[in-house]
């Protein structure tokens, strides 16, 4: 499969055969604080917050959010197509949004 496909395709593959995480390790120890397991490998980046927020997606079309101090998982959609960029942040007006590609389609989503 290409790199960067914007369609969705199923994984196939067992566990033992390769899966993706994000993972937070201390910069000062090295030390893996958590681990967020993803369904399949990813190009995509992650962006996090000042809110300790870590936003991230991958080839399984999930965009979601997670805890940036437990890597607990607090949101995903699921918007039809790979993610294959890291998300972006901007603000307008006082209010925070975070931006992903997916598949051919750009989606935007306001923050609380």
């Amino acid at each position: 499969m290409p790199q960067g496909q914007v369609s969705l395709t199923p994984n196939t593959k067992r566990e033992d055969e390769g899966f993706g995480v994000i993972r937070a390790i201390d910069p000062k120890t090295l030390d893996k604080k958590w681990e967020f397991k993803m369904n399949d490998i990813t190009w995509a980046g992650v962006l996090t917050t000042a809110s300790d927020l870590v936003f991230g997606g991958g080839k399984e079309g999930y965009f979601f959010a997670l805890d940036a101090r437990t890597g607990a998982l607090l949101w995903k959609a699921a918007l039809g197509g790979q993610i294959n960029s890291g998300p972006m942040s901007y603000a307008v007006d006082g209010k925070q949004y975070v931006t992903i590609a997916a598949g051919s389609a750009l989606f935007a989503f306001a923050l609380r």
